[in-house]
């Protein structure tokens, strides 16, 4: 049996998706908060064994005698808007430590997600080299409570078997539709050009990045399930926590481009102030050090971004298909 966590969301319903081609049906069981009805397309169609709230999940997994070959620990609060750092305590760090407890003490590998928002505004770098993680300073309650469980992870003298943290960079691709002001850029741009025909970007608030030129390393959902199905199926990789990017920043100017390309729209680029509740939290650049992954025998193949958003936009956003 696996457990997947986090079903209903962007990448974790992707990752279901994902699942059911490589040939796990009814032996996944999966959790999320299911009254959120608003996510429902993304699980449509998908075959598991049991849907599962998130309520009840903890309690029923510390007390099942059920085989449990891996936990894929997808789910959180994922809002850098939100100011209330009990939430993120209570969902994100606590409901993360006794998942992890659990599987320590059953030995069951775990596979959870972190963020690249831990990194903060970069001036420590973007290393995923466990040594450099205790120096990072998150800008918001969301990536604090990433950071703290990542710390948390690393003081653990006892741990899974196998056990892989997910530094998700800048994550983009089809189901993500419910996110609202968290979905990805691309996702707002394909909107605003197609309601304007323009695209206004951020301006830039800092001397030394113009215009449209914070830039992201951003990857294409695809290339996320491939590094995490790397994982499942090499658990003879070293455990530990890994930046899940493509070692490139792209700015945001060529990502407004390529969308226009990729929707066939003649350019049509102007700026606006960041707004000033995101604008101090706001990262102005970020590139993972993909050297660790690397290392591990991970082939690398990343898909570039202007094919990427050109795959997302004719084959998703144009029809508005899931995946």
């Amino acid at each position: 049996m696996i457990i997947l966590t986090g079903a209903s969301g962007f990448i974790g319903s992707c990752l279901l998706t994902k699942l059911n081609a490589e040939g796990y049906y009814r032996d996944v069981v999966v959790v999320d908060d299911f009254y959120k009805l608003y996510k429902d397309k993304n699980t449509d169609g998908k075959a598991v064994r049991e849907w599962m709230h998130r309520d009840i999940f903890l309690d029923w997994f510390e007390k099942t005698s059920q085989k449990i070959d891996f936990i894929l620990h997808i789910g959180a609060r994922t809002d850098t808007t939100e100011a209330d750092k009990t939430i993120f305590d209570d969902l994100n760090l606590n409901y993360s430590k006794r998942i992890w407890t659990v599987c320590t003490r059953r030995q069951i590998p775990l596979i959870y997600a972190s963020s690249a928002a831990t990194y903060g505004d970069g001036s420590n770098g973007f290393s995923d080299d466990h040594a450099l993680i205790p120096k990072l300073k998150p800008l918001n309650p969301y990536a604090q409570s990433k950071h703290d469980f990542d710390k948390w992870v690393l003081e653990q003298k006892e741990t899974p078997p196998f056990w892989i943290g997910c530094k998700f960079f800048n994550v983009y691709g089809p189901n993500e539709y419910h996110k609202g002001r968290m979905a990805s850029v691309i996702l707002h741009t394909f909107q605003q050009i197609k309601a304007s025909g323009g695209m206004r970007l951020f301006r830039s608030h800092k001397p030394d990045f113009a215009d449209g030129h914070q830039s992201r390393d951003f990857i294409y959902i695809r290339d996320i399930l491939d590094m995490i199905l790397f994982f499942i199926r090499n658990q003879d990789k070293k455990s530990g926590i890994y930046n899940f990017g493509t070692g490139k920043a792209r700015t945001f100017l060529d990502l407004a481009k390529a969308t226009f390309s990729a929707m066939k729209i003649p350019e049509n680029i102007s700026f606006i102030d960041t707004p000033a509740d995101i604008r101090d939290s706001y990262q102005y650049f970020t590139e993972a050090d993909m050297s660790k992954m690397l290392s591990e025998g991970y082939p690398g193949n990343f898909t570039s971004m202007e094919d990427g958003i050109y795959e997302y936009v004719s084959r998703y956003l144009e029809s508005s298909q899931y995946y």
